[in-house]
């Protein structure tokens, strides 16, 4: 690409920048999160799944900090595909109230990975919610004995 050939790093680059590295952070299986290199080559080698996209470790990397911020429409959607997120999560095209239900559930699946609350939550499935709800705040209460903060810390938001 020449000079200036999608240099362009303003709000959208920001937000685009901004929700990868979030998902980069956050979906991931148990374990380290996943390298720009895993993923440009699970997107470039997966032509059928990803749409024939290809893309570099170094573009992404571009993405990410925001050197880049206007990549192809083709590059978005295999991104969102990779990490199970709408294109327009990517795009900040979602209104506020959107985009916060899958911040949540990116949350959510992050949370899950810890074998032990997802052992809590699946315990509690079929217990009926006047039982659910006294879980919930017998855990609340825990967290405030122990001067934790009442909803915990979005994961990965230490960087952010």
């Amino acid at each position: 690409m020449g000079v200036g050939g999608d240099d362009r790093a303003g709000a959208a680059g920001s937000v685009l920048a901004e929700r990868l590295n979030h998902l980069f952070a956050n979906m991931h299986p148990p374990g380290a999160p996943y390298t720009n290199a895993f993923v440009a080559e699970e997107i470039s080698g997966g032509a059928e799944e990803y749409g024939g996209v290809k893309v570099t470790e170094q573009y992404l990397s571009m993405l990410r900090n925001g050197k880049r911020a206007n990549p192809g429409p083709e590059l978005l959607r295999a991104l969102a595909k990779f990490f199970a997120v709408p294109v327009g999560y990517l795009l900040g095209d979602l209104s506020q109230p959107q985009a916060a239900r899958v911040e949540e559930e990116v949350r959510f699946l992050a949370a899950m990975r810890d074998q032990r609350v997802r052992a809590i939550a699946l315990r509690s499935v079929g217990l009926p919610p006047e039982v659910q709800d006294s879980l919930t705040t017998i855990i609340s209460q825990f967290r405030q004995q122990m001067n934790l903060p009442a909803d915990p810390p979005e994961p990965g938001g230490e960087t952010g």
